[in-house]
């Protein structure tokens, strides 16, 4: 049989050969490194034999397949570690996240102490080298008996369609599709990182679980590494800053809903300003809808039905009616209120619409994840003509915004039709086209999610990276085909009648105006460039008797400014100044007040004397018209 590899190079095999001996066959250290091959497009474990001509890709931690692979090999040893520790333990599910594992387990309770202990066994089983092996089940009646005394894998089984298979290490089997890493002893570093409560399914009427995460790595160097960041992140955590920054704050009385502070809103503000800005400038209009619309609408929208376990309902005058969870139905109705004729569009719309998310206690975490958000959302009605030159005009939006905040390392997915989708797909079609064009033109690479585009249609999602190295799913593009038809919105065309439909795009750049705070807030560690600073200069004085004069200098340069009139001493004024982190600090006698001079200090701790007032204000006002990441003065 003939073999193809991804240069285009062929070489021929013996039918029956495996993954792995084709690895082997290119170098001893790749297959080390190989953890399971794709054939044809499938993806399968390197132990199974190939029958016939074939196309092959190997996947090693490198690739994020490989990586979501080899996370979750791991999850079966912690699963198989707990098991050995707690018998009494159902194991759940387990799934590789963004950064390592999870598994989530019934009728067991784990404190932190025990997390050592399945830490140790899980090495011990890592040490044992298990070649997990896969099991196919002839019928799902053989599925439910091997599985018979845990009812959350039966009710897995019971809602499965095709085969059914099971992987085996050791004394330990596992209900899963696979495939798995070739040998439990690739699994070079291990850490067991915490445990939270969760609930089976993610429904809080159902059984309470014990979820345990942890981490894993082929190479131990990779483990300090990733520790070290954890510890930095720890630094950098947006909750901790932003209390001690005085910007935002959470309560009992309102779980899950951030409470702005004055400082908070400057920073919003500023953010809000910029976006307005450019959008304005982009021809794009701005509107503002309901937070709260009744039933009917998101009947017909298709959220009651795809997307009701996220929304909050109640009643009004006897009839139902929910807290919009998205702004595109009200902008709908705005595009729908009068006669629209096809020299209008394409018609761009933006709104920084509040929308709210039910959201289980259990995953709240400071602003990344909260029950109410402000959504920069935006909607552009065009003509199917025009769409793929209006997602070129959001793409080229999309990389200006991000790299005004810093953010110039950006990856993007394609992501196609669900099974849980709306309209036809000849429209999904349609619509994944437009945005693969898009991406084509610009000479953007992508990587391709199959199946996991929104349930109205497919999308791209933009992954910035931060100071740390860690990536952030934020800005998406969406193309729809379906809302058009399922809100019944029509223009007039060049012939005259009404019955034209528009392509509706979804967009947003910043996703949670809220969540993208949290990110730059950790981003730069609370000191924020001076554009963005909700403090921008603190002004200390030597005694009360300049007063007047920084206050007129203040109102000069015309910068978000404090002045420190506590009665600490200046070294302990300039040291809070610093903790604050603002990033220009004035100081201010007898001698600046006499000659006009000013004697500057920024936040790296450099400090110019003497400085012209003109020259500092024109200087700053450069730094902030550029939107430089830099405080630096020179």
């Amino acid at each position: 049989m003939n073999i193809t590899f991804p240069d285009g190079s062929k070489k021929e095999f013996k039918e029956g050969t495996t993954g792995s001996d084709i690895a082997l066959s290119i170098s001893e250290g790749f297959a080390r490194k190989a953890l399971a091959i794709t054939v044809n497009g499938q993806l399968q474990d390197l132990a199974t034999p190939l029958t016939g001509d074939a196309s092959v890709v190997f996947l090693t931690f490198d690739d994020a397949q490989g990586k979501e692979l080899f996370w979750h090999s791991s999850a079966h040893v912690l699963a198989q570690a707990v098991l050995r520790l707690f018998p009494e333990a159902k194991p759940t599910i387990g799934p590789a996240i963004e950064q390592g594992f999870y598994y989530d387990f019934a009728n067991v309770k784990i404190s932190e102490e025990d997390l050592v202990k399945i830490e140790e066994e899980a090495k011990k089983i890592i040490e044992q080298d298990f070649r997990p092996t896969r099991k196919e089940f002839a019928t799902k009646d053989a599925a439910k008996k091997e599985f018979a005394t845990n009812k959350y894998k039966v009710e897995l089984i019971e809602e499965m369609e095709g085969g059914i298979t099971a992987y085996t290490q050791g004394e330990f089997t596992d209900l899963c599709r696979g495939p798995h890493l070739p040998r439990l002893g690739m699994i070079k570093a291990f850490k067991v990182t915490k445990t939270s409560g969760a609930y089976w399914r993610a429904h809080a009427e159902n059984d309470a679980l014990t979820r345990i995460y942890g981490i894993s790595f082929p190479d131990k160097k990779l483990l300090k590494e990733y520790l070290t960041v954890l510890e930095e992140a720890k630094k950098r955590d947006h909750r901790k800053i932003g209390k001690e920054l005085d910007l935002f704050s959470f309560h009992e009385e309102g779980a899950g809903f951030p409470f702005w502070h004055p400082k908070g809103m400057e920073l919003m503000n500023t953010i809000i300003d910029y976006w307005k800005g450019v959008h304005k400038r982009d021809g794009y209009v701005e509107i503002k809808t309901p937070i709260v619309l009744n039933r009917s609408l998101w009947e017909r929208s298709g959220h009651w039905d795809h997307y009701q376990k996220n929304m909050y309902f109640f009643k009004i005058d006897g009839g139902d009616h929910a807290v919009k969870p998205m702004n595109c139905p009200g902008g709908v109705l705005v595009f729908k209120s009068r006669k629209r004729s096809y020299k209008e569009l394409p018609m761009k719309i933006g709104e920084l619409g509040l929308v709210h998310r039910h959201e289980l206690a259990g995953v709240l975490h400071g602003l990344f994840r909260v029950r109410s958000f402000t959504q920069d959302d935006a909607h552009i009605y065009c003509l199917p003509e025009q769409v793929a030159d209006e997602i070129v005009g959001v793409l080229n939006l999309v990389y200006e915004i991000y790299a005004t905040f810093g953010f110039d390392n950006v990856a993007v997915e394609l992501s196609t039709m669900p099974d849980d989708h709306i309209g036809s797909e000849d429209m999904w079609t349609k619509a994944t086209n437009a945005l693969r064009e898009a991406l084509e033109k610009k000479n953007i690479a992508y990587q391709l999610n199959e199946g996991d585009g929104a349930f109205y249609g497919p999308k791209i999602d933009f992954h910035i990276r931060d100071s740390m190295g860690r990536t952030w799913q934020c800005g998406t593009i969406q193309v729809d085909f379906a809302m058009p038809e399922t809100l019944d919105i029509t223009y007039m065309g060049d012939d005259g009648t009404y019955d034209h439909r528009p392509v509706m795009i979804h967009r947003a750049i910043f996703g949670s105006l809220e969540r993208f705070i949290g990110i730059l807030i950790e981003h730069y560690a609370g000191k924020f460039p001076l554009w963005l600073a909700p403090v921008q200069v603190k002004f200390i004085t030597v005694a009360d008797r300049h007063l007047d004069y920084a206050r007129k200098v203040a109102k000069e340069l015309g910068l978000r400014y404090e002045i420190d009139e506590n009665a600490d001493t200046l070294n302990k004024k300039v040291r809070n100044a610093q903790l604050e982190q603002v990033p220009l600090i004035i100081t201010i006698g007898d001698q600046e007040q006499e000659t006009g001079k000013l004697s500057v200090r920024t936040l790296d701790g450099s400090v110019t004397q003497g400085m012209d007032l003109a020259e500092f204000k024109e200087r700053v006002q450069k730094l902030i018209a550029t939107k430089a990441q830099t405080t630096t003065l020179e």
